[in-house]
């Protein structure tokens, strides 16, 4: 791809200085009623060029590196989501074991009346 872009700004670069050899002419531009600038013809296109390519391209640049954060700070919260959060620190244990002072009995179960079929069931 490198030997591509590099044969494309070759091959623009030669267009631009065929350009400048063949129009080489002395042109006025009038920029105010009393303000004229003399120059030539390939100084003029090339300036002309820059003054559209420069401000675009530097919006470009701009965006391109805004989105980059972005998609930097999304990347770093999805890789936050996936890793596990940190375990707890586990419980010390403590030097002093509660007295047991009653024992307690587990609770009885009692039958008041006995159990048919029916109250199984429905």
């Amino acid at each position: 791809m490198q030997i591509v872009r590099t044969l494309v700004w070759t091959v623009l670069l030669v267009l631009l200085l065929a350009f400048s050899f063949f129009n080489w002419k002395p042109v006025e531009v009038q920029i105010w009623s009393n303000l004229v600038l003399e120059t030539k013809v390939p100084a003029l296109v090339i300036v002309s060029f820059l003054l559209g390519l420069v401000p675009m391209w530097l919006l470009h640049r701009g965006v391109k590196w805004r989105l980059g954060r972005r998609i930097g700070a999304l990347e770093t919260a999805a890789r936050s989501k996936l890793t596990p959060p940190p375990a707890p620190p586990a419980p010390t244990p403590t030097t002093v074991s509660p007295t047991v002072t009653e024992r307690e009995e587990p609770p009885v179960a009692t039958v008041d009346k006995p159990v048919s079929r029916d109250d199984i069931v429905g």
